[in-house]
C-alpha cells in the first residue's frame, strides 16, 4: 500500500455495511475472486458490487489482478476478469500516532544478533506463557484463536490459521516468528490440558506457518 494513504480513511470505508459483507466474503475466500462471483455472494447487483469492490481497492484494503477463467485461452477467450482479494498489506490507527512495528523490529533484530541464544530461549519461553495464559480467556478454542487475531478456519479435521498476526515480521525474521507462533500455541494447547503436539509446523504462503490437528472432543 502506499506510505501516503490515509489509514484512518482506509479503515472508515467498512463502514458501509455492503462494502463490510463484500470485503468479510473477499477475506473468507480461498482465492481471487471475480466481480459477480461477490455480487452473487452477498445479493447486489454486479454493477453495484464492482463499485463497492474498487472503492475498497482504492482504500487500500483489497488489492486487484487480471486474469481469464481457468480453461479459456486464444483469442476468443475475451478479455480478462479483475479478480479481488485482500492485500497483505497492514492499514493500523492508534491515536495519538504509535510504532509498535518498529520496537517490535528493533526486539526481532536484537534477538537474531545474541550468539548465546538465551534471548531467544526466553523469548519462546514467553510466548508459551503467553498461550498458556490465553487458554483462561474462554472454553472455545476457535474463538481465541480468532481474538488473537489467527482467523481460524476448519479444514478435513485440521485448524487452518489463515492469517499470521506478526505477519509484518516475517519476511526479515522468518525463523524467530514461525517459532513464536509454534510456542504460543503449544502453549494455548497445553493450558488447555491437550496435547501441544496438536501444533505443528507447516508453512505456507499466505498462513501462519503453523497449523493445529483438531480434535472433536477436546474442541
Amino acid at each position: 500500500m502506499n506510505d501516503e494513504a490515509d489509514p484512518l480513511a482506509g479503515l472508515s470505508t467498512l463502514a458501509d455495511p455492503v462494502r463490510r459483507r463484500l470485503y468479510e466474503y473477499i477475506v473468507r475466500a480461498a482465492a481471487p475472486v471475480r466481480r459477480d462471483a461477490a455480487a452473487d455472494a452477498i445479493g447486489i447487483s454486479r454493477t453495484l458490487a464492482a463499485y463497492h469492490l474498487d472503492k475498497l481497492a482504492e482504500a487500500g484494503l483489497l488489492s486487484t489482478s487480471y486474469a481469464r477463467p481457468a480453461g479459456q485461452t486464444g483469442p476468443g477467450a475475451g478479455r480478462p476478469a479483475k479478480l479481488y482479494e485482500r492485500t497483505r498489506d497492514e492499514l493500523s490507527v492508534t491515536v495519538p500516532p504509535r510504532r509498535y512495528d518498529v520496537l517490535a523490529g528493533l526486539l526481532a533484530d536484537a534477538v537474531d544478533a545474541d550468539d548465546t541464544g538465551d534471548v531467544r530461549a526466553a523469548l519462546l519461553a514467553a510466548a508459551a506463557d503467553e498461550g498458556r495464559a490465553a487458554a483462561a480467556e474462554g472454553d472455545d478454542l476457535l474463538e481465541i484463536l480468532r481474538r488473537r487475531g489467527y482467523e481460524p478456519e476448519v479444514v478435513d479435521g485440521t485448524i487452518d490459521l489463515r492469517n499470521c498476526p506478526f505477519h509484518q515480521l516475517v519476511e526479515r525474521h522468518v525463523d524467530l516468528v514461525c517459532g513464536l507462533n509454534h510456542a504460543l500455541l503449544r502453549g494455548l494447547l497445553s493450558g488447555r490440558g491437550q496435547d501441544p503436539d496438536r501444533a505443528r509446523l507447516a508453512p505456507r504462503p499466505g498462513h501462519c506457518c503453523v497449523v493445529i490437528q483438531q480434535d472433536e472432543h477436546a474442541d
